[in-house]
């Protein structure tokens, strides 16, 4: 018999170790990001190249869930608060791994980045790590990528400082770094891959049996394999899109009454939806239209979801 999510029994209660920022997140007049769109030959691999803008003194923020990134920060020392406890600091070329939940940011300003946000493929295909085994940190990108990375960041970064190159074309050439350096992926793992991001996008509580025999796999070893690509394992990752895909239809400046039914079937209750959408996305949904989260507003768009398919 398959499986679904949540419905018809009663969620259990969430982890209650989520931290929170030490304050009010800084306001939206305030940030400015630029999303641009990767090039044809990087798009399995980018979901999106971006440059990112604040120069108050204290930046406080929150990263939702997502899938990893290659980032380099001209400007800004400050720190990843994670749910275990630890605190990893922002190193001049890091790399974040994928997160498993909302992880808030505090920077010390002003604060520059700009960097390239993977696919569960260019994540694969760039560091070759298991993305379960290596979550929820921010990692100096040397140590996993080498120092060719370490040496383009630190040149990127003069330039940018001394003003002879652009934010834009600091993030397009973090996006030809990934598309130099990511290596073949096994052709079956690719069709597991792609038959994940359709499954999550079919619905908002997919079954989970239906997953079972994708690409020739057996049950068990189709939920290895999607931790190992997506960071985590089947059940858990649905309930992170759910709330994902709810947040960006909730934040949209319009909701139809059909996504709005659809949401509302999808969750348990209410309370439940709201503790899901705060677990993954950081906000509460009375806040996700809120001008002042400019930053979480693009991140959950749903054009940065392309990994869900069509």
């Amino acid at each position: 018999m398959s499986q679904t999510m949540d419905a018809p029994t009663a969620p259990p209660e969430l982890d209650r170790d989520l931290p929170h920022p030490q304050g009010p997140l800084t306001a939206a007049a305030l940030i400015s990001v630029d999303y641009i769109a990767p090039p044809a030959p990087i798009a399995p691999f980018v979901t999106t190249l971006y440059h990112f803008r604040c120069d108050e003194p204290l930046i406080r923020d929150i990263q939702p869930a997502a899938i990893g990134q290659l980032c380099i920060f001209p400007h800004g020392t400050g720190e990843m608060h994670f749910a275990e406890g630890y605190r990893d600091p922002n190193h001049p070329v890091g790399l974040l791994t994928p997160l498993s939940r909302a992880t808030p940011i505090e920077v010390e300003g002003p604060f520059h980045a700009f960097g390239a946000a993977l696919t569960p493929v260019g994540w694969a295909a760039l560091t070759g790590l298991h993305a379960g085994q290596h979550k929820d940190r921010l990692l100096p990108a040397a140590s996993v990528l080498g120092p060719e990375i370490a040496e383009l960041g630190e040149r990127l970064i003069a330039a940018y400082r001394d003003g002879s190159i652009s934010g834009r074309d600091c993030a397009l050439a973090v996006g030809d770094f990934v598309g130099a350096n990511v290596k073949p992926v096994h052709p079956r793992h690719l069709e597991l891959i792609a038959a994940t991001g359709r499954w999550l996008g079919a619905s908002f509580n997919p079954e989970i049996g239906e997953l079972s025999g994708v690409a020739g796999y057996s049950g068990r070893q189709v939920q290895r394999l999607v931790e190992r690509y997506f960071g985590l394992p089947p059940r858990a990752l649905a309930r992170k899109y759910r709330a994902l895909r709810a947040a960006a239809l909730l934040s949209a400046p319009q909701l139809s009454l059909e996504d709005e039914a659809e949401i509302a079937e999808a969750f348990f209750d209410q309370p439940h939806m709201i503790r899901e959408i705060a677990h993954f996305v950081g906000r509460t949904p009375a806040r996700l239209t809120d001008p002042s989260t400019p930053y979480l507003a693009e991140m959950i768009d749903a054009r940065n979801l392309r990994e869900l398919g069509p």
